[in-house]
């Protein structure tokens, strides 16, 4: 047994984010002979998990359940574990793009999308990640950060809140504890938090801000592009005052949705709703009579980045419904089409 770095010391169960839904999970002879414990650390061949006595370290074998930072097992004799349901789960289309998934967090209750309000600023970018928590199940918060270094503050707020008018959107300096204070509401005890955002938001000044000590390091920015530089490197969790913990998560610049077409129309409602709208079901929105799209675009209701952000999404969502079968099915059919085109032309070629 070892003692985590990250959440050291004995924490109720309250504290790190138990509640009644997991507890009906488990069977009398479970709750007599099992320890619920939270995953606060993930590593290749071991996970730290956080128990009312402590942090211990527990060996990953064939037999343990694929977890992530945020999960509940109960760890029985002879280190035996059992996953338990999650309430929410962030996960993201794995990189080498073989139908399998990241996961990145679990039983999240508000996701922070950190945004730095300088050269970097990117409604596409937010818009992925509004999509991603509409995927999780989990409410999103905007944080704008380096706001005291930002002249075009009202316009980024408010392109940001066009986006959606009930979304929360907050400017802060990340550096000022009064400033970073109006964050604590979703911070209370019991609560988890995930940090989103690309490398040099700020993400780690905030931790360190929200936790009122460095314990994450931090970095500049590039002064060409104002982009950041990978400063975390691992997932971990903090326990803030407040009594909430914070899962903070290495910057993404790129982010690849699992499959899922709703959470995405659930991103751009407005556009959903244009669509149910169309005269015609299988509208495709290029000259269609009667498209409210088209009309929306003409008259500039519905921005056109907004337009081709939702259409991209919603290819990569196609792209990541096919199985990695029929992705290569697809790729031997067009191939074989190509063939006979060309011989086609050869042919057409050799008449003249």
């Amino acid at each position: 047994m070892k003692t985590s770095t990250i959440l050291s010391g004995s924490l109720s169960l309250q504290t790190l984010g138990w509640r009644n839904n997991f507890q009906q999970q488990m069977t009398l002879d479970q709750i007599e002979h099992y320890v619920p414990a939270r995953v606060i650390e993930q590593h290749r061949s071991e996970l730290v998990l956080a128990t009312e006595k402590g942090a211990i370290t527990l060996l990953v074998r064939p037999s343990t359940p694929k977890a992530t930072v945020g999960d509940w097992l109960l760890i029985g004799q002879d280190n035996q574990c059992l996953l338990l349901d999650r309430h929410s789960l962030f996960q993201r289309r794995a990189v080498a793009n073989d139908g399998t998934n990241q996961l990145i967090a679990a039983n999240v209750d508000t996701a922070f999308i950190v945004c730095s309000m300088n050269e970097d600023f990117n409604l596409n970018r937010i818009e992925r990640y509004l999509a991603l928590c509409r995927q999780a199940n989990v409410q999103a918060v905007v944080v704008m950060s380096k706001a005291d270094l930002c002249e075009q503050h009202d316009d980024m707020l408010a392109s940001v809140q066009r986006l959606d008018a009930m979304l929360p959107v907050i400017p802060v300096n990340g550096l000022d504890t009064d400033s970073v204070s109006v964050l604590h509401p979703w911070c209370a005890e019991g609560q988890t938090i995930v940090l989103l955002g690309s490398s040099g938001v700020g993400k780690s000044t905030l931790v360190n801000t929200l936790c009122g000590a460095n314990v994450q390091l931090t970095s500049g920015i590039r002064e060409d592009d104002a982009k950041g530089r990978h400063t975390t490197t691992s997932r971990s969790v903090h326990l803030i005052p407040a009594g909430g913990l914070l899962i903070d998560v290495p910057g993404m610049r790129e982010i690849q949705l699992s499959s899922d077409d709703d959470a995405v129309r659930e991103a751009f409602t407005d556009i959903a709703s244009l669509v149910s709208e169309c005269r015609f079901t299988d509208c495709q929105h290029q000259t269609e009579p009667g498209c409210q799209i088209l009309k929306a675009l003409e008259c500039g209701t519905l921005d056109t980045r907004r337009w081709h952000n939702y259409l991209k999404l919603m290819r990569e969502q196609e792209r990541a419904n096919q199985t990695v079968a029929q992705q290569r099915a697809k790729f031997r059919t067009q191939k074989k089409l190509n063939k006979v085109t060309n011989l086609e032309i050869n042919r057409l070629k050799q008449r003249e």
